[in-house]
C-alpha cells in the first residue's frame, strides 16, 4: 500500500475513535427543528409536494454548516427509490418543544407508521413506530432510508464499524437482477437491477476526518446497509437502510444521528450583490447575508482596483441593519453615489466578492449568450452545431403516435378519453417533427411554452427592434450552426421556429394539443444529445423490434420508441396559439408576407370557431393552458394588435374586469392593449397600476432584495422575471406612477443580489454564474451558456437554497425556455433604461 494511503486510513482510524460531535445539546425551542451550532435537524418540515414526485425535499433532513447534507429520512420500499417510486402520503406531524420531540404520521396504502424524532442531548432518536405488524407484502420491501448527496462526500471517507473505507466517486457496485418496479403512477419501468450495498454494520460514521461533515449513525438492533443510488441513476444519492422487521409493533426499530456540531461555528457571510457590475447611473446596493447568531459589527467596504493591481478603499456611507429574513440577519451597504468607472469588489472581513465593473454598457450584451447558445441549444427537429461541437443531433424525426386513451403519463400530461383527432391511440401522426423548443433540461415539446416563448420574443422584437445575428437556421436541412450569421435576424428565427410546430399542430389534427412527451421513464430520463433518444424512424406495428422497411413514404422501424401526442382538445391551448400565431404576423409580414398571412388567417379562424361553441374545458396539470379568461384576454389583444378590428376590443374590454382581478399576472398584456382602446380604458387599469406600484414597493419591506421570493417546490427566478417585466411595461404606460426601479431590482436579483448566495442564474453571465445546472449535460456537472435556472429554492420553515455542487436539483437548477426569453426582454429593458438615464 502506498505510504500516503497508509497515512490517510491511520488518520481515518484515529478520528472514528473521536465522539462524532462535543455533544452540544440540541435544541428545540426558537424553530421547529433541532439545532446546534452547525447543525439543524429538519423532521418532516418538508413533505413530498406530488406535482413531480421526489424533489429531494423530504422527511429528516440535515442542515450540517450551512449546506443540506441528507433528506428523505422516512420509510421506502426500495433501497434507492427514483423520482417515480412510491412514497407514503403526509397525514399529520406533531412538535412538542417541551419534551424535545417531533413526530409524524405518515401512510401507505396498506399501512400506517409513525417516524418519532427525540432529542438526547446532542443527538436525535429517529423511530419507527408501528400500531399493526407490517404487512406480509411489505416485509423485505419497507425500509428505514436516509439520503446523503453523494458531491458532500466526494473525496471523503466513512467508517463501518469502525472499519476505515473510502466513499465511492463513480458508482461500480454489484447488482441483483428485480422483477418490474411499479411505480407511484401504476406504471412500470420493467425489470431491472438494484445495487447491493457497498457496506454494513451496526454503525456508520460518514467523513470522520472533516468535522463539517461529520456524522454517525447506530441503530438499536440489527444492521444499517449504504447504498450507492448512482448505480441506477446519474442522479442518485448514497442511501442509508435498514428494514423494518416482520411481526412486530410498537418502537420497532432505532436509529441514533450524531452530525458534529462545531461550538462557536458562524456561517461565513455571503455578499449578495450583481455579478455583471453596475452603470454609474443605477442603484448600487449590496446585501451582506449573515448567520443570525453572527453579532459580529463589522463595517464592509467598498474596494476599487487601481493602476498597481491593488484594491483600495473607496468611501461610502456607512452600512445599515436590514433586519432578519429567514434564518439570516443582514446588512446593506448602499453605495449608489459611486458613479466612477473602474473595477470594483466589496469586503466583508475576511470575505471579499469576485470583481465588478461600474461602466455604462454593462448591460448591453448580457443576454447575447442566451440568443447566441440556449435558444440554438434548445430547438427541436435540427442538428445544433457550435463549431467543433455538436450540442445534439436532428431529435424526433419520427414524431408522434397518437397517446393511449385515459392514460395520466409522466411531466403532468393526460390523455382524455377520446382522442379528439382522427388518429387511434398508438398511430403515427404526421406532421409534427418541425420546429419546437425543447421545454426545459428534458426533451418535451410543451405547448404552453411554445406560444408563450413566441409572445415573449415578439414583444422583445417590437419594444427593442433587436437585429442580432450571429446564428444560421437551414429548415430545409435541419441545420442551425452557432456563431454563423445568415442575414436574418436570430429572434425572428426563433420565432419562427416556435410558431412552425403551432402551425404544425392545426395542420396534424386541427387544434392545438397538449405537447409531445417521452413515451416512458427510460426515456424522459435520457442524458445527453437528444437525437439518440429514439432510432428517427416513424414506428410500424407490423414490424418486429429493431426491424426495419421501406415503403412509399420511408423507412419504417419496429421500435416502438416515438413520442406521444397528447391531444384532449383545450380551448385555453387554442386562445394561447392564437395569440402566438397574431403576434408572429407581425414579427414577419415584412420579411415572408405569405407566412405571415398564413399565422394570422389561422389565428382568426381559431378566435372564430372557439367562439361558435362552448369552450372545451379540459384540464390537467400545467400542460393544458392557463385560465381560459386569461387565454382568451391575451389572443384578442394579440388579435387587435395585428387587425385593429372593433370585434377583438369588445372582447378585451369585456374581459378586464377579469383581468384586474389577477393584475400581477396579467398586466403586461392589458399594457399592451392601451394603444388599440379609448382612453376610458387606460383610465380603469390605474387603480390596478397603482395598488401594483404600492405592492412592489412594500416588497423592499419584505425582502432585504425587493422582489418576490416565492415559495414550493420550485424556484422563483420566473417570477422575479415577471416583476421586473411588469414593471418595465407599467412604468411606459404610466410612467408617473410606477418607478423603473423594479426591472433594476429584479436584473440585480438576477445578477447575484440574492439570499443563499452570490451566483448569478444566467450561467456564463457574470464573474460568477451557475457552472453546474440541470440541463441535458446535467450528467457531466456543467453548464449551457446563457441558460436561467428556477434560482433560490425556499425550503420550510426557513432555509434559502441554491447548490452548486450538485445539478439534480430541478426545481433550483433547470434550465426552462420561458425564462430565456423573459431574460432577454429584462436585459433589454434595463439596458434601455441606464442609456435614458445616462442622457
Amino acid at each position: 500500500m502506498p505510504l500516503a494511503r497508509k497515512a490517510l486510513f491511520a488518520a481515518v482510524l484515529m478520528a472514528s475513535a473521536v465522539p462524532v460531535s462535543a455533544q452540544t445539546a440540541l435544541r428545540l425551542d426558537r424553530a421547529d427543528y433541532f439545532e446546534a451550532p452547525g447543525v439543524n435537524w429538519l423532521v418532516f418540515s418538508n413533505v413530498n409536494e406530488g406535482l413531480f414526485a421526489d424533489a429531494k425535499i423530504s422527511g429528516v433532513e440535515l442542515i450540517q454548516q450551512g449546506v443540506r447534507t441528507a433528506t428523505n429520512g422516512d420509510v421506502r420500499l426500495a433501497a434507492t427509490p427514483g423520482q417515480w417510486d412510491p412514497a407514503a402520503a403526509f397525514v399529520s406531524r406533531r412538535v412538542d418543544k417541551a419534551a424535545g420531540v417531533i413526530e409524524a404520521i405518515m401512510k401507505y396504502p396498506d399501512f400506517q407508521y409513525t417516524v418519532r424524532a427525540e432529542r438526547r442531548g446532542g443527538t436525535v432518536v429517529l423511530s419507527v413506530i408501528l400500531d399493526q405488524p407490517l404487512p406480509a407484502a411489505q416485509v423485505g420491501k419497507a425500509g428505514l432510508n436516509l439520503e446523503f448527496v453523494p458531491s458532500a462526500y466526494f473525496h471523503h471517507s466513512y467508517t463501518v464499524d469502525s472499519k476505515p473505507a473510502l466513499f465511492p466517486r463513480y458508482p461500480a457496485d454489484a447488482m441483483v437482477l428485480t422483477p418490474e418496479r411499479n411505480l407511484a403512477s401504476g406504471r412500470s419501468d420493467g425489470p431491472g437491477a438494484e445495487p447491493l450495498p457497498f457496506a454494513t454494520g451496526r454503525s456508520l460514521l460518514l467523513s470522520p476526518e472533516d468535522p463539517s461533515r461529520r456524522v454517525g449513525i447506530s441503530t438499536r438492533e440489527g444492521s444499517l446497509s449504504l447504498f450507492d443510488g448512482r448505480n441506477q441513476a446519474q442522479n442518485g444519492w448514497f442511501v442509508v437502510r435498514q428494514l423494518l422487521p416482520a411481526g412486530r409493533t410498537g418502537r420497532v426499530l432505532e436509529w441514533t444521528l450524531d452530525a458534529n456540531s462545531v461550538p462557536g461555528w458562524l456561517r461565513p457571510p455571503v455578499i449578495g450583490h450583481s455579478q455583471i457590475g453596475y452603470t454609474p447611473a443605477s442603484a448600487k446596493v449590496a446585501t451582506i447575508e449573515l448567520d443570525r447568531d453572527d453579532r459580529r459589527t463589522l463595517q464592509p467596504r467598498l474596494l476599487k482596483l487601481d493602476s498597481t493591481g491593488r484594491f483600495a478603499p473607496v468611501g461610502t456611507t456607512p452600512a445599515r441593519a436590514w433586519g432578519n429574513y429567514l434564518r439570516y440577519r443582514y446588512v446593506q451597504l448602499d453605495f449608489s453615489k459611486v458613479t466612477t468607472p473602474g473595477t470594483y469588489a466589496i469586503e466583508y472581513g475576511v470575505t471579499r466578492t469576485a470583481p465588478f465593473p461600474i461602466d455604462a454598457g454593462v448591460l448591453q450584451n448580457v443576454w447575447n449568450l442566451t440568443n447566441d447558445v440556449y435558444f440554438p441549444i434548445a430547438m427541436d427537429h435540427v442538428v445544433a452545431n457550435e463549431a467543433y461541437r455538436v450540442w445534439h443531433g436532428d431529435p424526433h424525426r419520427d414524431d408522434a403516435r397518437q397517446a393511449p386513451l385515459n392514460h395520466e403519463h409522466i411531466d403532468l400530461y393526460r390523455q382524455g378519453p377520446t382522442t379528439d383527432t382522427p388518429f387511434k391511440p398508438g398511430e403515427h401522426i404526421p406532421g409534427l417533427a418541425v420546429g419546437g423548443w425543447l421545454d426545459a433540461g428534458d426533451f418535451d415539446i410543451r405547448t404552453q411554452t411554445q406560444y408563450q416563448v413566441v409572445r415573449q420574443l415578439v414583444d422583445a422584437w417590437e419594444t427593442f427592434g433587436i437585429d442580432r445575428d450571429t446564428v444560421s437556421v437551414d429548415w430545409r436541412a435541419r441545420q442551425v450552426e452557432m456563431h454563423v450569421p445568415d442575414g436574418t435576424p436570430d429572434i425572428l428565427q426563433q420565432i419562427r421556429h416556435g410558431s412552425m410546430q403551432l402551425l404544425a399542430q392545426y395542420e396534424a389534427v386541427g387544434h392545438a394539443i397538449h405537447g409531445i412527451v417521452e413515451p416512458d421513464v427510460g426515456q424522459y430520463t435520457h442524458l445527453g444529445d437528444a437525437a439518440s433518444k429514439t432510432d428517427g424512424l416513424v414506428y410500424d406495428s407490423k414490424l418486429k423490434p429493431y426491424e426495419r422497411s421501406y415503403d412509399k413514404q420511408g423507412e419504417r422501424s419496429g421500435t416502438p420508441d416515438d413520442r406521444w401526442a397528447f391531444t384532449s382538445k383545450a380551448s385555453a391551448l387554442d386562445y394561447g396559439s392564437a395569440a402566438a400565431l397574431a403576434a408572429t404576423y407581425r414579427a414577419w409580414k415584412d420579411r415572408d408576407p405569405s407566412f405571415a398571412k398564413h399565422c394570422l388567417e389561422l389565428a382568426q379562424s381559431i378566435w372564430t370557431d372557439e367562439h361558435s361553441h362552448a369552450p372545451d374545458l379540459f384540464k390537467h396539470g400545467n400542460t393544458t393552458g392557463g385560465p381560459i379568461e386569461v387565454e382568451e384576454f391575451t389572443a384578442a389583444v394579440e388579435l387587435l394588435a395585428s387587425t385593429r378590428d372593433q370585434q377583438y376590443a369588445d372582447r378585451v374590454q369585456a374581459l378586464t374586469p377579469t383581468m384586474l382581478r389577477s393584475f400581477a399576472s396579467t398586466a403586461t398584456t392589458t399594457a399592451q392593449a392601451i394603444p388599440y382602446m379609448p382612453a376610458s380604458y387606460r383610465a380603469a387599469l390605474e387603480p390596478a397600476v397603482r395598488a401594483w406600484a404600492t405592492k412592489a414597493q412594500a416588497a423592499l419591506k419584505e425582502n432585504p432584495f425587493g422582489v418576490p421570493i416565492t415559495t414550493g417546490g420550485w424556484a422563483g427566478s420566473g417570477a422575479v422575471l415577471n416583476f421586473g417585466l411588469t414593471g418595465y411595461a407599467l412604468n411606459r404606460a404610466f410612467p408617473d406612477l410606477v418607478d423603473v426601479a423594479p426591472v433594476m431590482r429584479a436584473l440585480d436579483f438576477l445578477h447575484g443580489h440574492h439570499p443563499a448566495s452570490d451566483r448569478s442564474f444566467v450561467s456564463g453571465v457574470g464573474a460568477v454564474s451557475k457552472e453546474v445546472a440541470y440541463g441535458s449535460n446535467r450528467a457531466d456537472f456543467s453548464f449551457i451558456p446563457g441558460g436561467v435556472v428556477p434560482g433560490v429554492l425556499l425550503l420550510k420553515p426557513d432555509y434559502p437554497e441554491n447548490r452548486d455542487d450538485w445539478p439534480f436539483f430541478w426545481g433550483e437548477n433547470e434550465y426552462v425556455v420561458p425564462e430565456g426569453a423573459m431574460y432577454i426582454a429584462l436585459a433589454n429593458a434595463g439596458a434601455r433604461l441606464a442609456r435614458d438615464l445616462a442622457k
